[in-house]
């Protein structure tokens, strides 16, 4: 592979945007895509390439990269005529979208079929991971084809391969599990303190550096006391990945009772209270509801 290969970017929304920033940031060659092209129009302003179709903006390129609401949309992309012809043998995939990990297998499955090699690499770290090039990012497939496209991946955050084929998608899944159990936590330890006639911002500052504390803690304790739920992650996503979670693990025979209470809380927020467009760290909301707080 080149020094500098051509990469194509697909899907620049909340964190394809800054993602695309920090690639161009680090000198790549990059075409990026948007269904709505309205999205895209900023990143080629600041001197990224574009075209009219999918298909088109992946011809030539050696990296694509896909960062879509998915599996089902980049099962879509592989499935367009126009999209498939201009996959090349010798091209690398990273699909960075969130998805189940069957998918990935799959996908990963079909592209072997046309000479394309396939990374399931989701990331965590939300769209200030995104900006600050600080994403962790959990990357199934070749460990060979992980190591040519390493640096690329080191551009938008912190890359670590971890295991074959669907195992990034996996651990996403174990990630958001972790994420929406903890926020689940952090609601109640935070609603406890506001009525208990504590300081919420002082109760994080107290627990900072004890086993207590995370990311979760500082960064989504401060929007549920600030009252701040435009979204970095949506609740609608975290709904999603919930729910697979739950498939993948009775795939396996396993029950994950805080898991499925927690996906039950969401499902609600979203579905019930119109919270799919805001942060996930809205369950907030849902806890002061059940409470009958406003």
């Amino acid at each position: 592979m080149s020094t500098n290969p051509k990469i194509t970017l697909i899907g620049t929304g909340l964190m394809g945007a800054p993602m695309s920033r920090n690639l161009m940031k680090a000198g790549h060659d990059l075409t990026v895509w948007n269904r709505n092209a309205a999205r895209a129009a900023p990143l080629v302003d600041g001197g990224a390439k574009t075209a009219a179709t999918s298909g088109e903006a992946i011809a030539g390129a050696q990296i694509i990269i896909t960062m879509l609401s998915d599996g089902y949309a980049t099962e879509a992309l592989l499935a367009d005529p126009q999209f498939r012809s201009n996959l090349a043998e010798g091209m690398i995939w990273i699909d960075m979208s969130s998805a189940r990990p069957e998918h990935a297998r799959a996908q990963s499955k079909q592209l072997a079929e046309l000479g394309v090699a396939h990374l399931d690499a989701p990331v965590s770290g939300g769209t200030k991971g995104a900006e600050e090039a600080s994403l962790a990012i959990m990357a199934g497939g070749d460990t060979q084809v992980f190591n040519s496209v390493a640096p690329i991946l080191k551009a938008m955050g912190r890359p670590v391969h971890v295991g074959p084929s669907g195992a990034g998608q996996l651990c996403k899944l174990a990630n958001q599990t972790i994420v929406a159990v903890t926020i689940a936590a952090v609601a109640e330890a935070t609603l406890l303190a506001e009525k208990g006639g504590a300081d919420p911002a002082a109760l994080r500052a107290a627990l900072k550096g004890g086993f207590a504390d995370s990311v979760i803690l500082q960064q989504h304790g401060a929007r549920m006391s600030e009252g701040n739920f435009i979204p970095g992650g949506p609740s609608k996503f975290q709904l999603k990945d919930l729910n697979n979670t739950l498939e993948e693990a009775d795939s396996h025979g396993l029950t994950l009772p805080s898991a499925l209470a927690v996906r039950d809380r969401y499902a609600h927020f979203v579905n019930e209270m119109e919270g799919a467009d805001l942060d996930h760290a809205g369950l907030y909301l849902e806890l002061k509801k059940q409470n009958g707080l406003t």
